[in-house]
């Protein structure tokens, strides 16, 4: 049951302007990414409404627009559920990632000066540090966020587009397995950033092919596991 599924403050404030409904929404699926509510759980409307702190309306029909989009399931006579990912769903999307990620990495290195390397270097610096603490959940953020500095650094407003549509969901897939990954993961973040910074841009675009591709075998070893 929800009452009993989610971790002490993880329930969002819903403080930010916008219709209710949206921010119920933002509110569900970041709750969903970061795995507060796992893949398979039960979702009670008036759970989540008295969570929220709102009717149980702008929860049935975010609950509706996150089944839309393959984040819940809607089942008949049962109710809303995670969705569970298959083996393939996360292959797929995983693999999509890599193709965009490698050519964001490729450009980085064409186009990125040192103030671009500083940002990459000092979010490593943080990743590094949360991965010692033992915090996966600052880790998971702080990937997120380097990896979003190298499209950014890219320069390429259609192909940063198209990353973010997938971002939220690499992220579902990659909490899992940040504590698995743990420090190897930052070591080729290094790596990438050195390659970035020589302006090398075969070697990013190997460094960040690899990289991601350690992130898809790391899942489906879990998953097998």
């Amino acid at each position: 049951m929800l009452s009993t599924g989610l971790p002490q403050g993880a329930v969002p404030k819903l403080e930010r302007p916008g219709p209710l409904r949206d921010r119920v929404y933002e509110a569900l699926l970041e709750l969903i990414t970061t795995r507060a509510l796992q893949p398979g759980q039960h979702l009670v409307e008036s759970e989540l409404a008295g969570h929220l702190g709102v009717s149980r309306q702008p929860v049935r029909e975010a609950l509706q627009r996150l089944n839309t989009e393959g984040w819940v399931d809607l089942r008949p006579a049962q109710g809303a559920f995670v969705h569970e990912p298959t083996d393939e769903e996360a292959d797929q999307l995983l693999t999509v990632r890599t193709l965009l990620e490698a050519e964001a990495a490729r450009l980085a290195a064409a186009n990125a000066g040192s103030a671009g390397v500083a940002v990459l270097e000092e979010l490593c610096a943080q990743g590094e540090s949360a991965v010692a603490a033992d915090d996966v959940d600052a880790a998971v953020a702080l990937n997120a966020r380097l990896h979003a500095a190298v499209m950014e650094l890219a320069g390429n407003a259609v192909l940063a587009e198209l990353a973010g549509q997938v971002d939220r969901r690499v992220r579902w897939y990659y909490t899992p397995i940040a504590r698995r990954r743990g420090q190897q993961s930052w070591i080729e973040h290094r790596e990438l950033i050195a390659a970035i910074a020589d302006r090398d841009e075969q070697r990013a675009t190997e460094l960040m092919r690899e990289h991601t591709e350690h992130t898809r075998t790391s899942y489906h070893a879990r998953r097998r596991s």
